[in-house]
């Protein structure tokens, strides 16, 4: 909507004050950031689009899990290597 009506009025920021108080948003700053956001994903602006974020987030969540279960195969690695050097009784 700001996109249409930005040509009718003298600056970005009229344009989104008026589109803010047609939806009922409570803050420009709200409007101002999905505009920002619209941009980049639309790429008119450089930036991060929404796109690349959520992979990004998925990626450092992955990546998270992946170094959770290195320690505990690293933890495991240590207790069996420490079972094979303990010398053993037989009966």
């Amino acid at each position: 909507m700001v996109a249409e009506i930005r040509a009718d009025y003298p600056t970005e920021l009229a344009a989104m004050k008026s589109v803010a108080s047609k939806l009922g948003i409570g803050s420009t700053e709200t409007l101002r950031k999905w505009v920002c956001q619209a941009e980049m994903d639309g790429g008119q602006r450089p930036g991060t689009t929404a796109e690349e974020s959520a992979e990004l987030k998925r990626l450092k969540k992955e990546n998270a899990e992946l170094r959770r279960a290195n320690e505990i195969l690293k933890a495991a690695a240590s207790f069996f290597a420490a079972e094979i050097d303990r010398p053993h009784l037989r009966s």
